[in-house]
């Protein structure tokens, strides 16, 4: 069996509790407090900076060259595309450098980089990659599920067509070949390692949810 496909029935139940979330559901009808949305974009930042980061880092480690340079380019296109959105939503928003400075980073926001930190540096990068998995290919399946239904509010809407987009579609089945192919190639201890990397990074993100709504503090 597959990684993706054990991976996706392990991590199931986080999944449909992230497409039920009424941050998501916010999304779609508009109702979402802009506050949230605020809180939500403020602890992204953080998160993405490190997400970035973490791609260069796993590149140095691994010895096999096409998923180096592929870690590498996704290292990039974050900071060419994703980043620079939010860079765009922050605008919009007029949140500032001072606001972004003065907003502490939250719990769930810390604790879940920090998982991902964990997986390379007490892990491999085989899990170190099943980590980092679920953020893009979560939000790409999100993206899909909402982009029918759309939003009456413009900045929703662009949200949801970021992550529907057919690029964002072509990069989820490269990184699904690529950690399919890594559990392969691993031993039975690292495989389960793996999977428990994938399944904690999933209900993280359900988790990341649940902060925005609460504006969790520490």
């Amino acid at each position: 069996m597959l990684f993706t496909e054990l991976a996706r029935e392990k991590s199931a139940k986080y999944w449909e509790m992230s497409f039920e979330h009424p941050f998501i559901e916010g999304l779609v009808t508009g109702n979402l407090s802009s506050d949230v949305f605020r809180y939500y974009l403020l602890q992204d930042r953080y998160y993405l900076e490190h997400f970035s980061k973490l791609y260069l880092y796993i590149a140095e480690k691994t010895e096999d060259k096409m998923i180096r340079e592929h870690l590498k380019l996704n290292a990039e296109e974050l900071k060419e595309g994703e980043i620079f959105i939010r860079e765009g939503f922050f605008r919009d928003l007029d949140i500032t450098e001072q606001e972004i400075s003065e907003t502490a980073i939250a719990p769930t926001a810390y604790h879940y980089v920090s998982h991902m930190y964990r997986q390379l540096v007490d892990g491999t990068v085989n899990t170190a990659i099943a980590g980092m998995l679920p953020c893009a290919w979560l939000y790409h399946e999100i993206g899909l599920r909402l982009i029918d239904r759309g939003s009456s509010n413009a900045l929703y809407q662009r949200w949801i067509e970021t992550y529907a987009s057919e690029e964002a579609a072509a990069q989820i089945e490269k990184e699904c070949a690529i950690i399919n192919q890594l559990y392969q190639e691993s031993n039975e201890s690292e495989r389960e390692k793996m999977l428990e990397a994938f399944v904690i990074s999933s209900k993280m993100e359900y988790e990341f949810w649940e902060m925005s709504m609460n504006l969790e503090k520490w």
